[in-house]
């Protein structure tokens, strides 16, 4: 069975459920609001949730875990493997283990560090596809060359990537590539870290805690802030103008792009997976959709 039968449209995103402490903290997250979360986003139509070890050092998959175990019915999971902070660990045992099943639906490579171990990575999914303990194997922020090291080693079943309104640059010869060699793309980050949420100004950085990672980021300090917050504004205009809110716009237009079968939205609570789980179903027209991409210079994205 193909992988986009069986995922919707918009999947759960649980970076932020590894809570505080580590290096790409999103800042302190309460475990329950997090099993609320994701039990209010399986409740509302989303049917896949992501995840990856890194995430809290193994705390977003024993979140995802505990609350999958009490469920009649489990949706589709995805983790990852790379980013150890253990070199003994088994990796693959280790995720099993926290997401309290025999089989992972989705094991993905988080990252192609080091390039040169690609190939041997790869090769280690492929004996794990084999032995039964995973259905699907894919790659996480691969290049195109990347993805051609790897493809005749085994079949490259989904690629996720960053792709938003913002950092449109996937469309220049990833997602073609992927749409050739029939690569499923899975887009994260399609807000870009709320950027694209029309909330985030210097007060609200300010605000944010200390170990929140977004607080160092340069599209969260001026000026590309106010440049990015103009083009927000015109895109918040542009959603009520077409009945939608500006979440919806935004994660419309990563899934109306050719090739994206879903799109990843993180959530921390239930109400923002409420709001998630509304993109599901909204289309766009293509007049709508170039009138956004002219807000942003995007080349049309077909």
């Amino acid at each position: 069975m193909p992988i986009e039968s069986e995922i919707s449209s918009i999947g759960l995103g649980t970076f932020a459920m590894g809570g505080a402490d580590w290096k790409a903290s999103w800042g302190p997250q309460d475990d329950e609001t997090s099993i609320a979360t994701i039990c209010k986003a399986l409740d509302s139509g989303i049917n896949w949730i992501d995840t990856a070890p890194a995430y809290g050092l193994g705390v977003a998959e024993t979140v995802v875990g505990n609350t999958l175990a009490g469920l009649a019915e489990r949706p589709f999971v995805a983790t990852k493997l790379g980013r150890c902070w253990n070199e003994k660990r088994k990796e693959c045992e280790d995720s099993l283990r926290r997401l309290k099943t025999d089989v992972i639906d989705l094991y993905q490579v988080h990252w192609p560090i080091p390039d040169e171990g690609i190939e041997e990575a790869w090769s280690t999914v492929a004996d794990l596809k084999q032995a039964g303990k995973l259905r699907y194997a894919g790659v996480s922020n691969f290049s195109v060359e990347q993805l051609k090291r790897c493809q005749p080693i085994m079949s490259i079943d989904t690629l996720q990537s960053p792709l938003s309104l913002l950092e449109p640059s996937l469309l220049d010869s990833i997602v073609p590539f992927c749409r050739e060699q029939n690569i499923q793309v899975l887009a994260y980050s399609p807000m870009q870290k709320g950027l694209l949420l029309g909330k985030v100004t210097p007060a609200y950085v300010n605000s944010l805690p200390s170990d929140d990672h977004r607080k160092a980021d340069p599209n969260f300090q001026e000026p590309h802030l106010g440049v990015i917050n103009q083009q927000v504004q015109a895109t918040q205009k542009l959603a009520q103008s077409q009945g939608l809110t500006l979440q919806q716009l935004v994660v419309a237009w990563v899934t109306s792009i050719s090739g994206v079968t879903a799109a990843i939205l993180g959530c921390r609570t239930p109400s923002q997976a409420e709001a998630a789980a509304s993109c599901k179903s909204v289309t766009l027209d293509a007049e709508t959709k170039a009138a956004l991409e002219n807000i942003f210079s995007i080349t049309s994205s077909d």
